[in-house]
């Protein structure tokens, strides 16, 4: 019999993710970082985002968030869309100890299956999102 206790075992087969602030909160305005032709998100929803009671919800890099077009063609305004952040504003630490910030906040739409609704990635992508969705580290031109 193991040493492990079952929870111990459980937690592995979730990815391990390091801590990241979480620095984009519900309804914040990000930009759309792909080819689908929407420009600006309003976060709608934070999945999977455990938080205390009353405090606002917010996503980082490679959090998976519900989000509504606000700006872009009329067929794909207010419709809600599931998207990955991409890039964050406020600075990531890595545990190499280097901190890395990029000039926006921006997020990729993504279909529900995790493929992405684009075909191409403006711009640079945070290796920890690119390295939770295998997708997007596909479609990414430049890496960080």
């Amino acid at each position: 019999m193991s040493t492990k206790s079952r929870a111990v075992s459980a937690k592995g087969v979730e990815e391990y993710k390091t801590y990241i602030t979480r620095s984009i909160p519900v309804s914040a305005v990000i930009t759309c970082a792909d080819n689908t032709g929407a420009k600006t998100l309003r976060v709608v929803q934070v999945t999977r985002a455990k938080t205390r009671l009353k405090r606002v919800p917010a996503a980082s890099v490679g959090d998976h968030i519900v989000c509504v077009v606000k700006r872009g063609p009329p067929d794909l305004r207010k419709q809600t869309f599931g998207a990955v952040i991409v890039r964050q504003k406020y600075p990531v630490r890595r545990v190499s100890g280097l901190r890395i910030s990029f000039e926006d906040n921006a997020a990729v739409i993504v279909t529900p299956e995790g493929e992405l609704k684009g075909t191409d990635i403006k711009g640079p992508v945070a290796s920890e999102a690119a390295e939770r969705w295998p997708r997007i580290a596909n479609l990414a031109s430049i890496i960080i």
